[in-house]
């Protein structure tokens, strides 16, 4: 790796880090990849979510969510084969390519000459979605670039699972305040104490089927409309 190209990569791997949030820390590795990575004039970020289902979450061109959705739609591709068992697919020269025989005319009808995906995971956590790099340029793939976005995709993988853990955080402590709305207004209404409450918002939720936090986001919703109703007919009787 030529020096220039380890200050770009190490460049890189400071922008991604900057932000915190989920679909702002794939922007930047989107963006960083293209700056990093020779060769690709388009980068894609993929997630894949617990029941498998697959979302372009990040693309640098509409060229990206065009050979993303072609993959996603005929099940086949580089990018899909990283978010199976591969880690690396490398498709230089796509057009001579037998590996994928009907994404590949297509592909190649879209302006495709090569291809790079990457697999994005974490030991603790699996496969977290895929970085897919598209060259419209050149049918071959640059000498270093399978080694540099490998490096890439590394600290890709662990700014999209620091951001995915902050984001679990926040959802966490948004349905402990909803649910603690909940119990206080059941208190109030019913003059119980916060276990008895807790207790009965249990069982509302197990009557109807909700999970805890929707059955309480439900009274919620429901107490703050009421006072929204109140407030709208106190000013129209005045």
């Amino acid at each position: 790796m030529d020096t220039e190209l380890g200050r770009t990569l190490a460049e890189a791997a400071r922008t991604i880090h900057i932000s915190t949030d989920v679909d702002e820390t794939l922007k930047a590795i989107a963006s960083a990849a293209m700056k990093s990575l020779p060769g690709f004039d388009a980068v894609g970020i993929s997630t894949v979510d617990k029941k498998g289902r697959v979302t372009t979450r990040a693309a640098t061109g509409d060229l990206v969510w065009d050979l993303d959705a072609l993959q996603y739609e005929l099940g086949e591709g580089p990018c899909v084969d990283t978010l199976r068992e591969a880690e690396v697919v490398a498709a230089p020269s796509i057009r001579h390519d037998q590996r994928w025989p009907r994404y590949v005319p297509r592909a190649v009808d879209l302006g495709l000459q090569s291809q790079l995906a990457l697999k994005l995971f974490l030991d603790d956590e699996g496969t977290l979605g895929g970085l897919n790099l598209y060259s419209t340029q050149s049918e071959q793939i640059h000498p270093e670039a399978e080694a540099i976005a490998e490096l890439f995709a590394t600290h890709a993988a662990i700014a999209l699972g620091s951001a995915r853990q902050i984001d679990a955080l926040n959802e966490g402590l948004k349905t402990r305040s909803t649910i603690g709305q909940a119990i206080g207004m059941l208190m109030g209404q019913y003059t119980l104490n916060d276990d008895a409450a807790f207790g009965l918002l249990v069982r509302m939720s197990s009557t109807s089927n909700l999970k805890l936090r929707d059955i309480a986001a439900h009274l919620v919703d429901e107490a703050n409309q009421r006072a929204a109703d109140a407030k709208s007919s106190t000013k129209r009787g005045s």
